[in-house]
C-alpha cells in the first residue's frame, strides 16, 4: 500500500475525534447495524414492488409508499440529531424508451450540511426502484433485495449513523428513483447539484451491495468493486488532445476517489478489501454514478466482489430445480455491514478533508519539475505526491511533505517520466483525495475550467 493509506486512515480518526470528541473509539465501527440494515431491507421488500410505474399513491404497495417510508426514516435521523437534516424531495415528469408515458420521477434527499464549508458536497446514493425479468412489467412482485435494497438501507444507515457527528463540509444521503428505466434519478439528483450550484467532491453510488455468492457458486465476503472511470465523460477535444499527449488516461477524479477508498479499507476492517475495477461501469451495464460524470463530477460505484444473476432482474419462480428473484434469503447482511461500514468511514473522511487542489506541472526542456496549484480553502498544507507513469499507485511517501506553500520545485526530477499529484491537509489533519498534475485531473467539471 502507498503512504496515503496511513495518512488517510490517521486524517479520518483525527476527523471522528474533532467531531465526536466523547468517543473513546473514533471510528465507532459498532455504530453501524447488521440488524437495523437487515429491518430496513425486509421493509423494502414489503412493498411488493418498487417499479417506478408502479402505484404512487397506495399507502402500502409500490414506489410511493417506498418513497414516503425512505422520506420518514430520514426525518426520524433528523429528529435524533437536532434537526441537522434538510429533507428535499426534488421531481421531475420524465420519459424514455422504458417510460412510455410521462411518470413523476422523486428522489428523496436528506442534507447535513458542514458547518464551515456548506457547499462542498459528497453524496452516497442507492436507489430504491425494482424490476423483474420484464423491465416494464410494473404490477408482479419486485422483491428488490440486493438491487438495490441493499444500497438504500446503506444510505439510511449512513445518514444514521454520521446525523450524530458534524462535519466542516456538507453530506448529501440520496434515495434514487427511476435507475432500472435508464438511470433517471441518478440525472435528477445531478441535475439538483448543478442548480444548487454544489462543489461536489465525490459521489459514491451504491448499487447491489448485500451479496457474496454468484449464481456459480463462487463466493467472495472480503472484497467490494469499486468502479471508476478512464478518460472522463466530459472531457472536451481539447482535453483529450492533452491527454493523448501528456497523459491522464488513469487519473481521472475519479479513479483518485478509487485509490483512496482502497488505501483507507485497511484501517476500517481487516476482513473487506477494495477490488478497484478501472472501468465506468460493468461490461454491457450502467449505474447511478453515470451521470454525474457526464456533469463532470467526480463519482464511483460500489458493487459486490461477484454477482448472483439467477437472484437479479428475475421474476420470482423456480426453474429446473433453481429458485430465482432477488430475495431476502439471498443476501449476506454481515457484507452488507462491512461496505456500510467502509462507506461511512469514507464519507467522514471525505467530508472532513479539504478539496483537492487543481496542481500543474512543468518539466518541459528542463532538468527539474515546476509543481503549482492554488489555494484551497480549508486546506493548512498540502502533500506533493508522484508514480511512475506505467505504476497504478502513488509511491510510499511524499515528495514533498506537509508544505505550507503553494507550489515546489522538485531538483533532479525529470517530469517525462512521473505522474505528480497534491493532495491537500486541513489542521486536524485530514487529508484530500490525491489530485493528479494532469490533463482532466482537477476534481471539478471540464466546463467550469478556463
Amino acid at each position: 500500500m502507498s503512504r496515503p493509506t496511513s495518512l488517510i486512515v490517521l486524517s479520518l480518526s483525527a476527523s471522528l475525534v474533532a467531531a465526536a470528541p466523547a468517543a473513546a473509539d473514533t471510528q465507532k465501527q459498532s455504530e453501524v447495524s447488521q440488524a437495523r440494515l437487515k429491518a430496513d431491507v425486509e421493509t423494502l421488500v414489503g412493498f411488493g414492488t418498487r417499479h417506478t410505474l408502479s402505484s404512487q399513491t397506495d399507502p402500502k404497495r409500490g414506489i410511493g409508499a417506498a418513497r414516503r417510508w425512505a422520506e420518514a426514516q430520514f426525518r426520524a435521523s433528523s429528529k435524533a440529531c437536532g434537526n441537522c437534516l434538510e429533507v428535499v424531495t426534488p421531481e421531475t415528469m420524465t420519459s424514455g424508451a422504458r417510460i412510455p408515458e410521462p411518470v413523476r420521477l422523486v428522489d428523496v434527499v436528506a442534507i447535513q450540511r458542514g458547518t464551515e464549508r456548506p457547499n462542498e458536497v459528497v453524496i452516497v446514493q442507492g436507489h430504491i426502484d425494482s424490476r423483474v425479468t420484464d423491465v416494464m412489467d410494473a404490477t408482479s412482485d419486485a422483491p428488490g433485495a440486493n438491487d438495490d435494497g441493499s444500497g438504500t438501507a446503506l444510505v439510511l444507515e449512513a445518514a444514521r449513523v454520521l446525523s450524530q457527528r458534524k462535519f466542516p463540509t456538507t453530506i448529501v444521503y440520496a434515495v434514487l428513483s427511476g435507475e432500472e428505466q435508464g438511470l433517471f434519478g441518478g440525472k435528477l439528483l445531478a441535475d439538483y447539484a448543478k442548480q444548487q450550484g454544489w462543489t461536489v467532491k465525490a459521489v459514491l453510488n451504491n448499487d447491489i451491495v448485500g451479496g457474496s455468492c454468484g449464481s456459480d457458486g463462487y463466493c467472495d465476503d472480503t472484497h467490494v468493486r469499486v468502479f471508476s472511470e478512464g478518460p472522463r465523460a466530459d472531457a472536451t477535444e481539447k482535453t483529450r488532445a492533452a491527454a493523448r499527449r501528456f497523459g491522464g488516461e488513469n487519473d481521472s477524479p475519479g479513479r483518485n476517489i478509487s485509490r483512496y477508498v482502497a488505501g483507507l479499507a485497511g484501517g476500517v476492517q481487516d476482513d473487506l478489501s477494495v477490488r478497484q475495477i478501472w472501468r465506468a461501469d460493468r461490461m454491457g451495464r450502467g449505474g447511478d454514478q453515470l451521470p454525474f460524470l457526464e456533469l463532470g463530477y467526480p463519482a464511483v460505484r460500489f458493487t459486490v466482489a461477484v454477482e448472483d444473476y439467477d437472484h437479479q432482474h428475475q421474476d420470482l419462480r423456480t426453474q429446473d430445480g433453481v429458485t430465482y428473484g432477488d430475495t431476502v434469503s439471498e443476501m449476506d447482511f454481515p457484507y452488507l455491514a462491512k461496505v456500510t461500514r467502509l462507506n461511512v468511514a469514507a464519507l467522514a473522511a471525505l467530508a472532513s478533508a479539504p478539496m483537492p487542489p487543481a496542481p500543474l506541472a512543468d518539466a518541459a526542456v528542463k532538468t527539474w519539475t515546476d509543481v503549482t496549484w492554488k489555494p484551497v480553502p480549508g486546506a493548512v498544507a498540502y502533500n506533493v505526491w508522484r508514480r511512475a507513469t506505467d505504476a497504478t499507485e502513488w509511491e510510499a511517501e511524499p515528495v514533498v511533505a506537509h508544505t505550507s506553500e503553494t507550489g515546489a520545485k522538485l531538483d533532479g526530477l525529470r517530469g517525462d517520466d512521473w505522474i505528480l499529484g497534491v493532495s491537500a491537509i486541513a489542521a486536524d489533519g485530514s487529508e484530500s483525495p490525491v489530485a493528479a498534475a494532469v490533463p482532466g485531473g482537477a476534481f471539478e467539471p471540464l466546463a467550469a475550467l478556463p
